[in-house]
């Protein structure tokens, strides 16, 4: 029974970044539920045929859905690649996604790094 579920998302100048992290560390996630937004989630089950559940598109509401999940304890990691170089119409959902991450305790990883030591916190506890 996969009782972690691990949100999965990147903006679209970062969906390279988390297809090949995701790539690297499969053999981890595919242990876990898998939820994303809509284009992330279709990427990464494509390309590596990992079982993402879709849950909506970012910019149109998929960060506050995201949120809202948090808040009914169904998300209990974030790994988001965000573009930080690039101004988005929906910052202030993005904002709210991981301002409620930071205070329901969640851990959140917005680049590269951070989320490789999710994974591995995850790993040593396997």
């Amino acid at each position: 029974m996969k009782t972690t579920t691990i949100a999965l998302i990147a903006h679209n100048q970062r969906k390279t970044d988390l297809l090949n992290w995701a790539k690297t560390h499969r053999d981890v996630l595919v242990k876990h539920e898998l939820i994303g937004t809509s284009n992330t989630s279709k990427l990464l089950n494509d390309m590596l045929e990992l079982e993402v559940k879709p849950f909506g598109h970012g910019p149109s509401g998929g960060d506050i859905l995201l949120a809202a999940k948090i808040l009914q304890h169904e998300v209990h990691k974030i790994i988001f690649f965000i573009d930080a170089e690039t101004p988005h119409g929906h910052e202030h959902d993005i904002q709210t996604l991981i301002r409620t991450a930071v205070i329901n305790n969640i851990p959140i990883a917005l680049n590269r790094a951070s989320a490789d030591f999710i994974i591995m916190e995850m790993t040593e506890e396997a």
